[in-house]
């Protein structure tokens, strides 16, 4: 089990502004203004696909204004593949599949490294198929290991 004050302790290891300039870098977007709208979009919508402990410390991880859109809506229960991820996400902001994936990408890759490898591990088992290569990660076939 966790302790969740010790988690609120650990601060962040980027700020809200560093954060912003990595998804700009990672997505090749204009301005941190449109960075930041994919960084809102994104989040909002793994938040609502995480739960648990895995949850808790990703939040925590996060810095407050990212955490805050994470944690912004409750987790739904229906369980959604990656690439089911990308449609909603699209289907959500109205924007394309492939925009969806451009912008899933360069926030995930950028959370992957905030996350750090063992809790993107227990995340990438807590969801369904298909969200390591949103997260920049390989995937490998059940019962096969590395």
């Amino acid at each position: 089990m966790f302790d969740q004050a010790e988690l609120r302790r650990t601060a962040p290891a980027m700020t809200y502004e560093q954060l912003l300039e990595a998804v700009r870098y990672e997505g090749a977007y204009p301005d941190a203004p449109r960075a930041a709208e994919s960084v809102r979009q994104v989040l909002g919508a793994l938040g609502r696909r995480l739960t648990g402990e895995e949850r808790v410390e990703l939040a925590a991880r996060l810095p407050a204004e990212a955490a805050l859109a994470f944690t912004a809506q409750p987790p739904e229960l229906d369980e959604l593949t990656g690439w089911g991820f990308v449609k909603d996400l699209a289907a959500r902001t109205g924007t394309s599949p492939a925009a969806a994936r451009w912008d899933t990408g360069a926030v995930l890759s950028v959370v992957a490294r905030l996350a750090g490898p063992e809790l993107l591990a227990r995340i990438l088992r807590a969801l369904p198929g298909g969200y390591a290569l949103l997260f920049g990660q390989i995937e490998l076939a059940p019962g096969r290991t590395a």
